[in-house]
């Protein structure tokens, strides 16, 4: 899909989507959950019915109506009938992987291509280390074994969806268990969200230092009503409008949130004010939209960016290479992220999409002060379908088309 914005100006109130994180999160704990549970606020987004489609094959039963999802849980013991289909979801991988790893039998877990480019190394080492079954392919990953209890060892550095996904299963295993993160630990707010919905599910796991993680194992998840808070990663363009000067209000957002990207009410003013440094090691995913606001102000240096290679784009050099169409200035480096400040001009051509959905949403914003064009749009789907609607009630200028 191509979306063509016109130089317009936003106003008007705007509500936070769902945060997808912690709904992935809620669904997890549902599913594992003895009863029924009721989870508010989830999106029909493609990430979310991937894990929901997931869940399901593993036994649980889940009914969505409007916005809200029923859940019966189960052990997520069943042996699926067919693939399980991640789509373009990391979470959703990563999740699933470790509950495919109860002793089920053998399961394959399908997705893009892109998706299994994505880093698997740390569940492929766990696997070897076991001598369980781990098979992959360049659309999908086989896997068979029984996962115990015991002490795990990854890296603090890697994705926080493989401690995430271990707690999980782990939290079911028969007695104690540990995981141990042996280098300096990234995205430990994501892996605190973790932790926060398991205690609303009635399952304690506690950090017993800065990197050791106690799982006391065999508990037993209680059904439980839950609501989904707000998104501080998908608000955060609605914020940069904002802080570009636009007339907008953002409501449904919890102010002591633990996501980790709540930090980027803190950063855009700190773009605002002048040329700051900031690190996106806990924040990863707000880097499209940081680099665009800070190209329309004083520029920027981004530290901790080598993660950034390993999203749905290359996010580092899929931004240089649309705001430089712009006029814009991006030196990329292996761990840093260089934004100057130069004019910025409608871009000389089509800007492309990537394929992920952050980098289209983020171009938009620009691009309802400069006009133009962008292709892929469709890749909103993934996380915030209502994404160009809600820019359109604001009072942004769009028109849809399709794709040459």
């Amino acid at each position: 899909m191509r979306v063509d914005i016109r130089p317009s100006h936003a106003c008007g109130k705007v509500m936070a989507p769902p945060s997808k994180s912690m709904a992935h999160r809620y669904l997890m704990c549902a599913a594992l959950a003895e009863g029924e549970s009721v989870v508010h606020g989830i999106s029909q987004s493609q990430d979310m019915l991937a894990t929901m489609d997931c869940l399901r094959l593993l036994g649980a039963d889940i009914k969505l109506v409007g916005d809200t999802a029923y859940i019966r849980g189960t052990k997520l013991q069943t042996l699926p009938e067919k693939p399980l289909e991640c789509r373009e979801c990391g979470t959703t991988l990563r999740f699933m992987l470790p509950l495919c790893l109860m002793g089920q039998g053998e399961i394959t877990l399908t997705g893009s291509e892109k998706l299994l480019s994505r880093p698997l190394d740390a569940y492929e080492d766990l696997c070897r280390e076991k001598g369980f079954t781990f098979s992959k392919s360049a659309t999908s990953v086989t896997v068979a074994g029984r996962l115990t209890a015991g002490r795990y060892t990854l890296p603090g550095n890697v994705s926080s969806q493989y401690i995430s996904g271990l707690l999980y299963a782990l939290s079911c295993a028969t007695g104690e268990s540990e995981i141990f993160l042996s280098t300096e630990v990234e995205s430990r707010s994501y892996i605190d969200l973790t932790l926060s919905a398991l205690r609303a599910f009635g399952v304690e796991v506690m950090w017993r230092d800065e990197q050791t993680l106690l799982i006391s194992g065999g508990k037993t998840f209680t059904a439980r009503e839950v609501t989904v808070e707000g998104d501080w990663s998908n608000a955060a363009f609605w914020l940069a409008l904002q802080t570009l000067g636009e007339q907008i209000e953002v409501t449904g957002l919890l102010e002591n949130s633990l996501q980790g990207d709540r930090v980027c009410a803190q950063y855009f003013e700190a773009l605002r004010q002048g040329c700051p440094t900031l690190s996106l090691g806990n924040c990863p995913d707000l880097a499209p939209i940081l680099m665009v606001v800070a190209a329309l102000y004083h520029g920027a240096v981004f530290t901790d960016t080598a993660r950034l290679q390993l999203k749905e784009s290359d996010r580092g050099m899929a931004m240089k290479l649309e705001l430089e169409k712009c006029g814009g200035c991006v030196t990329v480096e292996e761990n840093r992220i260089l934004v100057s400040s130069v004019p910025l001009h409608t871009p000389d051509t089509d800007i492309d999409g990537h394929n992920d959905h952050r980098i289209v949403m983020a171009m938009a914003v620009l691009l309802s002060r400069l006009g133009g064009s962008i292709l892929g749009c469709h890749a909103v789907e993934k996380s915030y379908p209502d994404f160009f609607s809600e820019l359109e009630k604001l009072g942004i200028e769009i028109a849809y088309g399709t794709e040459s």
